[in-house]
């Protein structure tokens, strides 16, 4: 079988993820700073313990057309999904949960105080049985981000 093909199993050197995906409506860009956000959750997300920082990423995609609630354009919104491999105990995903989505709560404080905007997020629990991945990115690191 190509190697390409072959199945990777999650385990502690190749499962470590999570990735971080934040979603946000286009009427944001001037109002945050996504790549700033990113690298608050990040460093959230790091700082719980439960994600080894070789396996954390973080990107942030805008959403160009939405509509939400009355439909009113000055509405924003950011959502945030955490893909987590499987196998962390309910204690550590709630802590990680709470720890990241505090991190996005702190970050967006001021603009929530002054605009319409939702905040929201998920953590979602991948099946190993249905999960590939491989990465040389723990090659370029040192050794204590492992």
């Amino acid at each position: 079988m190509p190697f390409w093909l072959a199945p990777v199993r999650v385990d502690e050197h190749t499962g470590t993820m999570p990735h971080i995906s934040i979603e946000y409506s286009a009427n944001l860009d001037d109002a945050l700073d996504m790549h700033g956000l990113c690298v608050a959750l990040k460093d959230a997300a790091s700082a719980t313990g439960v994600f080894p920082p070789a396996g954390i990423r973080v990107r942030a995609m805008r959403a160009q057309h939405v509509v939400i609630a009355d439909g009113d354009p000055g509405h924003g919104f950011v959502d945030i999904t955490i893909r987590l491999a499987a196998g962390r105990a309910p204690e550590a995903k709630s802590r990680a949960t709470d720890a990241v989505f505090a991190a996005a709560q702190d970050y967006t404080a001021a603009h929530m105080a002054q605009a319409p905007f939702m905040l929201s997020l998920e953590l979602r629990e991948l099946d190993p049985d249905f999960s590939r991945k491989t990465s040389s990115i723990r090659n370029y690191l040192p050794p204590n981000m492992h």
